[in-house]
């Protein structure tokens, strides 16, 4: 599958910022606004932008289920911030009436590093990436981000914070990548440092699936 089509969740978020990174990848993306859109997948890519916003737009669109059924099936998937959060099985500091796609057995935080104003950067150590022999750091932007509070037996832990990345010592060593099966999901935003890697990793995960 030398160009495999992956769709980018285009009801709210940074859609274009995905589909720039795919395409430089060689995949073929595809903007996912209907359940149609979903037929012939090889994977799919759940953008950053407002978590409870996205939730009811999937409504909205009639797509939760049919992306929440796919996924249970198997689709592979990777989530940027909102997207981390909308795969999550658990989300604290939400709306009462948010949904969630149960693609990840983990539990969010959403808004855990504080408000716009507390957004920051930092360079991690993110596993099958930067360890890699000559690998670089990888560049974190964190903007309204959440953390993992808690992390089921089958999930991989790919990335923490460094100790002092931000002022706030509860920061340090959360967890903020993860991947379980073929659901990768990172509270950060690679899409846009115009680092590719993270993206390169979700496009050989579905190439291998």
């Amino acid at each position: 599958m030398s160009s495999p089509t992956i769709g980018v969740l285009a009801v709210q978020g940074d859609v274009r910022e995905h589909v720039a990174a795919l395409t430089a990848l060689g995949a073929t993306p595809r903007p996912v606004r209907r359940a149609e859109e979903l037929d012939g997948l090889a994977g799919i890519i759940i953008p950053g932008g407002e978590s409870t916003t996205m939730s009811r737009l999937l409504g909205v669109f009639e797509l939760f289920d049919p992306l929440r059924d796919a996924l249970a099936q198997g689709l592979p998937a990777y989530g940027s911030c909102a997207g981390m959060i909308m795969l999550a099985s658990r989300i604290l500091d939400t709306r009462s009436d948010a949904r969630h796609l149960d693609a990840l057995d983990i539990t969010v935080r959403r808004n855990a590093f504080g408000r716009q104003t507390d957004s920051f950067e930092t360079d991690l150590d993110f596993a099958g990436i930067t360890d890699r022999p000559g690998a670089a750091p990888l560049r974190g932007v964190f903007i309204r981000a959440p953390w993992v509070e808690t992390a089921g037996p089958g999930v991989t832990v790919l990335a923490t914070v460094p100790p002092g990345a931000t002022p706030d010592t509860r920061a340090d060593g959360r967890i903020v990548a993860v991947a379980q099966g073929p659901v990768v999901a990172t509270s950060f935003h690679p899409e846009v440092t115009g680092d590719l890697r993270v993206h390169e990793y979700f496009v050989d995960l579905v190439r291998r699936s």
